[in-house]
């Protein structure tokens, strides 16, 4: 299904690579090239957009899950090993953005976007782990969405009333976040608010999604069963089939910024789309 003819004439989903264990958090760096975890062993793999090669970027990733680069070419991850937010400069090497929230571990930081101020928005359900060696259970009051100021020093609390949030993805302009709460199957709009709060919180589509992106014409991305597309007003415009299992996340990657690199399960694909994602 395809009533905008978003993706490329002809063009099908295929496979660029596999043998992970779980892939997550795709995210394109300034020149096309694609950065995604394989969260069970620990990895960030590195995509290269010429070549269609993977490496691996670090093998020490606190079990990264969601990223996003920030103006200065770091990546900046929801490791929840230990509840935490790292920033990777280009050799990889980590360094922590968040610990804690109010003297408490965090839930377990699942994706993040970065704003055009250098503000990261967050969002914190509960996933257990195996690999914890914290108490399991919920370590806030619940599972919020969280900002952390430009400046890095004060994170501040800007939705308390999701059940399970998961996927999070602003306009390039900074005034919208979209905002997936997969325990509800919904997803939310919300005006960015000048301090970073978010306002006017209105339901988008009643359907949840993993991860998400949006490309320039401001339709919206939502994964889950395949890749599930909605345009400005909250129409189904697309769906893409992947694969039989779970369709985790997606970016738009490659020189031209259309390819729509998408991770689920134990591979990774890609669709060459007539739309362009945001730079």
């Amino acid at each position: 299904m395809d009533k905008n003819s978003i993706a490329a004439a002809g063009a099908q989903v295929e496979k660029l690579g596999d043998g992970y264990k779980f892939t997550e958090g795709p995210v394109a760096d300034t020149k096309g090239n694609v950065f995604f975890t394989d969260q069970p062993n620990n990895k960030i793999i590195r995509w290269d957009a010429e070549t269609g090669e993977f490496s691996t970027f670090s093998d020490k990733a606190g079990r990264a899950n969601g990223m996003y680069f920030d103006k200065k070419g770091n990546l900046v991850a929801c490791s929840d090993e230990d509840n935490q937010v790292w920033s990777f400069d280009k050799k990889g090497n980590p360094t922590v953005l968040v610990k804690d929230y109010d003297g408490k571990l965090l839930n377990g930081p699942n994706d993040l976007w970065i704003d055009p101020k250098g503000g990261i928005y967050l969002t914190d359900p509960l996933y257990e782990r195996d690999y914890w060696k914290r108490d399991p259970k919920m370590q806030q009051d619940g599972q919020h969405v969280y900002y952390l100021l430009p400046d890095g020093k004060k994170m501040i609390r800007v939705d308390e009333k999701l059940k399970k949030p998961n996927g999070i993805i602003g306009t390039a302009d900074g005034k919208k976040l979209y905002v997936a709460d997969i325990g509800a199957d919904k997803t939310y709009i919300y005006d960015i608010d000048k301090d970073g709060s978010l306002s006017n919180k209105t339901l988008f589509v009643s359907k949840g999604s993993d991860g998400m992106i949006l490309d320039e014409e401001g339709n919206l991305y939502l994964t889950g069963d395949g890749v599930t597309v909605f345009d400005k007003l909250g129409e189904k415009i697309a769906h893409f089939p992947v694969s039989k299992g779970w369709t985790a996340n997606l970016c738009f990657a490659g020189k031209n910024r259309d390819l729509l690199f998408i991770t689920s399960e134990t591979a990774v694909y890609g669709i060459k789309m007539r739309v362009k994602g945001v730079k």
